[in-house]
């Protein structure tokens, strides 16, 4: 579950992730809720999905990994398309609408844990297509 937004890092291409940027965060996998996971396992696992070397990792899961992209954008909102990923394949998608004066989702989704992700990567995308936006609540590292 991303919490924070790393600006050092890494990663090579950091806005090439899947959440356009490097976060720091917690774990979901049942019985790890709440873990912070140490740098390198962020860095090489949690940040780029297919995590499949982590012992936390459930057997069972939809998904290894989700994509996210603006779909559309106007003044008023912004859609972005989710892709589920699973073995490399598409696994499912949907769309979630934000109205851009105050980040609100018109649709959340229904797993927090994937809206979380999807406001991270809408946060991410509007740093670098509109940097004078104001999108954080702590916008000085822009």
């Amino acid at each position: 579950m991303p919490t924070e937004r790393l600006f050092e890092g890494a990663w090579i291409h950091p806005t090439r992730l899947p959440l356009g940027s490097g976060w720091t965060g917690h774990c979901t996998a049942p019985g790890h809720e709440g873990v912070t996971p140490e740098a390198e396992t962020l860095h090489q696992q949690c940040t780029l999905g297919y995590a499949s070397s982590c012992p936390h990792l459930p057997e069972q899961r939809d998904a290894d990994a989700v994509r996210f992209s603006v779909l559309r954008e106007n003044e008023s909102r912004i859609s972005l398309v989710y892709v589920f990923e699973r073995n490399h394949e598409p696994a499912g998608h949907g769309n979630l609408e934000f109205r851009v004066q105050d980040r609100t989702c018109m649709n959340a989704h229904a797993d927090a844990r994937i809206q979380k992700m999807a406001e991270c990567y809408l946060e991410s995308w509007l740093s670098k297509s509109r940097p004078d936006s104001n999108h954080t609540p702590d916008s000085s590292h822009d």
